[in-house]
């Protein structure tokens, strides 16, 4: 019997793992290189343009045409087919691979306008371009290699929390991602309602609004880690990423 606070919807989906990306970035079969390019773009196209705007100070739309050339020439070129996972996580690949296309386009000043032949998958540019404000583009100038981290860790919990949702509400339990949505994502800058007033406002006891936090934080969890798992080549490094993340071993 399924815990009632157990939010996980059932699937019959297998996630695509980082080691199958890396094979199918190698498959002479054409079909399958693109799946595992468009698989890696979905996966890091935003730390890649919020460190183009932010550490390169490059404009909105430099940005994007930068982000959208470096991935189309990482698959003209099979450039992820040469990750060795017993070298290095593949995003520090990945990251090195970028500023070596970007120092050289921006040398070469050359520049191919979005349009054909371009990255197909539908980018939401504008919501990335929503989370970078002023004081990020000031203090990450020129560190290209904290802000692709920082940005890629950003946009691995956001799609966790976006995961989170989908699961909260396939499963009848909207109201657990609201009191969620109310309490742990609340504005820093506002002021965060208190268990108390949460309790008040949904008619549910004190230990409710605990006991639901406590639950949905659970399930936060484990979507991170099982991304981080389709995101690493190694128990090893998914320990060492779970313990960079979330203060703890995976598991």
């Amino acid at each position: 019997m399924s815990d009632d606070t157990d939010i996980r919807a059932g699937s019959g989906s297998f996630p695509t793992t980082l080691l199958e990306i890396v094979d199918g970035a190698r498959s002479e079969d054409a079909a399958i290189r693109a799946r595992a390019h468009d698989a890696i773009v979905l996966g890091y196209w935003r730390p890649v343009y919020k460190t183009l705007r932010i550490a390169w100070g490059r404009s909105n739309e430099d940005a994007k045409d930068l982000t959208q050339g470096f991935f189309e020439r990482a698959l003209s070129r099979d450039f992820f087919a040469d990750y060795e996972p017993a070298k290095g996580r593949f995003r520090t690949f990945l990251r090195v691979c970028l500023e070596r296309w970007v120092s050289n386009e921006l040398r070469a000043a050359v520049r191919q306008k979005r349009g054909g032949g371009k990255v197909a998958l539908p980018l939401d540019w504008e919501s990335a371009e929503s989370e970078i404000d002023r004081a990020s583009l000031e203090a990450g100038a020129g560190d290209v290699e904290r802000v692709f981290e920082r940005e890629w860790a950003r946009s691995l919990f956001s799609s966790a929390v976006e995961a989170l949702h989908g699961e909260c509400a396939a499963s009848g339990k909207h109201e657990l991602f609201v009191l969620f949505e109310r309490y742990d994502l609340a504005d820093s800058d506002g002021d965060r309602p208190t268990y108390q007033s949460l309790a008040d406002e949904l008619g549910i006891k004190v230990t409710d609004v605990t006991n639901r936090l406590h639950a949905v934080r659970r399930s936060l969890r484990r979507i991170v880690l099982e991304k981080l798992a389709e995101m690493t080549a190694s128990e090893e490094e998914l320990r060492e990423e779970a313990r960079s993340l979330l203060g703890a071993d995976a598991g």
